[in-house]
């Protein structure tokens, strides 16, 4: 199968963004597994009468969701955490540094 150039672009770009999507799935699988295991581990070693409503037994849960959330952000909202523009534009600076510094 030949393609042009912009087919080419354009089938390592979707490549790319399913690599980004798979990856934020692979991430909230494992988020929510280790949590559930945090869960019964904690449960597990509570007192009787005890409550399991402190804050210590959401600190991963709540820190861990902040950075999944924001991983979540940067795969479905692309501009909103360093988007494509912001690659482009550095990708371009950096080019242009280089250039002159070579030359």
């Amino acid at each position: 199968m030949d393609l042009n150039y912009e087919e080419q672009r354009r089938l390592a770009s979707a490549k790319k963004r399913v690599k980004k999507i798979k990856g934020f799935y692979s991430h909230a699988l494992v988020y929510v597994v280790i949590n559930l295991m945090i869960v019964v581990i904690n449960v597990q070693n509570l007192e009787p009468g005890e409550s399991y409503f402190q804050y210590e037994n959401f600190f991963t849960l709540f820190f861990w969701g902040i950075g999944l959330a924001v991983h979540g952000l940067s795969v479905f909202l692309p501009d909103f955490v360093l988007g494509q523009k912001w690659e482009e534009r550095k990708i371009k600076e950096i080019m242009d540094r280089d250039k002159k510094h070579w030359n």
